[in-house]
This record gives structure tokens, C-alpha cells and sequence, in this order.
């Protein structure tokens, strides 16, 4: 039998929020938010603002509506319940000079029913172990499962040096496959410069075109743009593909290529691809544009498209662990972003734009974006 919560006093819930804490009523349910204002969508701000006080009304908004995915990671930091006062509390139980609302001060909020508090004893896996080979026995209710996420770290596989492949640090990226750009793009340069290039040679010697070193720079951007393509294509069809409930491997796969990060958004070691991997697909990509295209140009469009993934992999790492400034176009990139995770996991499959959710009518409607007063 799980033993009651522990009951705080309005004395030591201001006492700890002076200290630096970050907590949060709902109702007499109290929440320690400290860990996770930093990763706050919204900005670490709106947060610090909050503590010590009910924060019933800012879920139901506005600005927005929080999802239900959002008020069950809100449980995963519930500590226990405040004590009622003999006195009538405000609603800030720090001393502020805030209006108070009378309802959300009187209603003595109960948990959702939905929104169970996460146990790793008695989830649907056991957390205790690798949990790769662990998601694929959940059936049909592996999509709901890997949708409701959590704020814990992730272990794939049983071997240390099989597990530490399948995590990368953000500047990894950086580090391996910029000095690639580098040198491949100066190669390009160089091979366009000597004026040997033309592009349909091999089918006619009268009509090719030949291809001057002036023309890296729009190759090189056809290269990153076309990467923006390939991007939304894997982000929705494969990453988000909804394997068979009865297709044990087929849901492995899902939770090994995208499924983990769904679960885990703030998985800190899982937000950008491990160089291992990656290099399977890239070397893929750069195989594709040699044989379609002569050397010199299908390496400039190569060298685009590798240049636009490691824009890629950087915006993603930091729509969700960067703070971008209120009105800016990261800051709407990041509130997108946090939808399609937590309310919105069918559309909104742009990472560094939402440019080609237009056209195949993927868009998360705007009406879900509700304008502050």
C-alpha cells in the first residue's frame, strides 16, 4: 500500500522558494518544478514568476491550453499536499502583489485520473532494464505508451559499448561532420574551377551544359534545401510510421530509430543522431548524387544537404533545451516543436521550418496557438 503524501505547510513552501526552488500548487497539490524550469517551453521566466502560487488557471490558459500530455509530465514532480491554514491563504503563498483568484484558492483540486504520477515500478516496462528489448511485447498499446512522455533517461541495449554508440553529446556533431563540409566543399570548388565540368555529357556532347565554378554557392543551397525534403519525409513516414501491434520487431525498430526520443523528449544524450549511424545514411546520400550526377556537382549538392542536416540536428537540440527570446522565430519554431510532441504527434513534422508542412497539409492548425493578451 503506497503511504500518504507528505503534508507541506505555506511556512516551508516559502521557505524553499526563497532558497530557489521552483514550486507550484495546484489546488493543495504541490509540484517541485525546479529541474525542469530551464527546459520550460514557454521560457524559464514564466516559470519563476509561478512560484509559490496556484497555477490551476495558467494550465487552462492563456496563453494556451496545456494538453493532457503536459498535466501528466506536470505529475512526475508532485511531492505531496499543502496544509490549509486556519486563515483563508492568497493565492501566491509568497508575498506578492498579484490579484487573487477566489476560485482557483477554493477548489481543492484532485489529480486526473488519466494523469497517473509515473511510476517505473509499475509501468508497462520495466525501467530497471534496457528497455529495447522490452517495447516490443506492449502490442497495441505500444502507440499510446510511446506517446505519453517522461522526463527520465533512457537505456537501449544491455552492453556499456553498444549503449554509449547510441548517445552523442550535441557538439559531436559539430565536431565530425563540419570539417567534412569544409574540406568536401573547397574539393567542389576546386573540381568546378577547372572548367572540365558539364552536365549532360554523358548524353549529348552537343547540348550539355557546362557548370562554372560561380555556380557551388546555388548548388549548394538546392543541396540544403532538397535535405529539408528528405527531412520531413523520414521525420513522417518512417519515424512516425505506426508499426503493427502484432509486429514485434517493427516496433523495436520504431522505438530504436524515433520512438525513444517521443518518450523521452529531454533526454539530453538522445536529441541528435549518433555519428556512427549517421554515417550509413550519409554515405548512402553521397553514393545516390555520384552515380546520378558527374563527381563535382553531385558533391556540391552532397555537401548542401550535409550542411542542412547539421543545421538540422543544432535546431533541434535547441528547440528543446535553448531559450529562445519571445517573438523571435526560434521562439515559434520551439512552441511547434513542444505541440507535435505533446498534443499534436500526427502533424507539425518540420524541425527547422515549417515550410514543407504546407504543401502536405500537415500544419498544426494555428486556432491550437492561443494569443496572449
Amino acid at each position: 500500500m503506497a503511504p500518504p503524501p507528505r503534508a507541506y505547510s505555506p511556512a516551508e513552501v516559502r521557505q524553499r522558494c526563497a532558497q530557489g526552488a521552483c514550486l507550484v500548487l495546484r489546488g493543495r497539490r504541490l509540484y517541485d518544478l525546479s529541474g525542469f524550469v530551464r527546459l520550460h517551453p514557454g521560457g524559464e521566466q514564466l516559470l519563476r514568476e509561478r512560484a509559490g502560487s496556484d497555477v490551476s488557471a495558467a494550465l487552462e490558459g492563456p496563453p494556451h491550453r496545456h494538453s493532457r500530455n503536459a498535466r501528466l509530465w506536470l505529475e512526475q514532480y508532485y511531492l505531496g499536499e499543502v496544509r490549509p491554514d486556519p486563515a483563508p491563504e492568497p493565492q501566491s503563498l509568497l508575498e506578492t502583489e498579484k490579484p487573487v483568484n477566489s476560485t482557483a484558492r477554493t477548489t481543492n483540486h484532485r489529480m486526473d485520473p488519466r494523469c497517473k504520477t509515473v511510476d517505473p515500478d509499475k509501468d508497462l516496462v520495466d525501467w530497471h532494464k534496457p528497455l529495447l528489448w522490452q517495447v516490443g511485447h506492449l502490442g497495441e498499446k505500444y502507440d499510446e505508451w510511446v506517446h505519453q512522455p517522461v522526463d527520465r533517461p533512457i537505456r537501449l541495449f544491455h552492453s556499456d559499448f553498444i549503449e554509449s554508440l547510441s548517445k552523442t553529446a550535441w557538439y559531436i556533431v559539430i565536431m565530425v561532420w563540419i570539417p567534412v563540409v569544409l574540406y568536401l566543399g573547397w574539393f567542389c570548388y576546386a573540381s568546378l574551377a577547372q572548367g572540365t565540368t558539364r552536365l549532360f555529357s554523358s548524353f549529348t556532347t552537343e547540348y550539355s551544359i557546362p557548370v562554372h565554378k560561380y555556380f557551388f554557392p546555388f548548388i549548394f543551397v538546392l543541396g540544403m534545401f532538397l535535405w529539408s525534403l528528405v527531412e520531413y519525409l523520414i521525420h513522417r513516414f518512417l519515424f512516425h510510421m505506426k508499426p503493427p501491434a502484432s509486429n514485434y520487431y517493427l516496433i523495436t525498430l520504431h522505438f530504436l530509430l524515433h520512438g525513444q526520443h517521443h518518450k523521452s523528449p529531454f533526454d539530453s544524450s538522445r536529441l541528435v543522431f549518433p555519428p556512427v549511424p549517421a554515417s550509413l545514411v550519409i554515405g548512402f546520400f553521397y553514393t545516390l548524387l555520384r552515380l546520378l550526377l558527374p563527381e563535382a556537382v553531385g558533391m556540391s549538392m552532397f555537401v548542401g544537404g550535409l550542411f542542412g542536416y547539421v543545421l538540422y540536428d543544432m535546431t533541434h537540440y535547441y528547440l528543446h533545451y535553448g531559450s529562445p527570446k519571445k517573438g523571435t522565430y526560434l521562439y515559434g519554431l520551439k512552441a511547434y516543436h513542444v505541440k507535435h510532441h505533446f498534443e499534436h504527434q500526427k502533424s507539425g513534422f518540420g524541425i527547422t521550418s515549417r515550410f514543407w508542412d504546407h504543401p502536405f497539409k500537415t500544419l498544426i492548425p494555428e486556432e491550437t496557438f492561443e494569443k496572449e493578451d
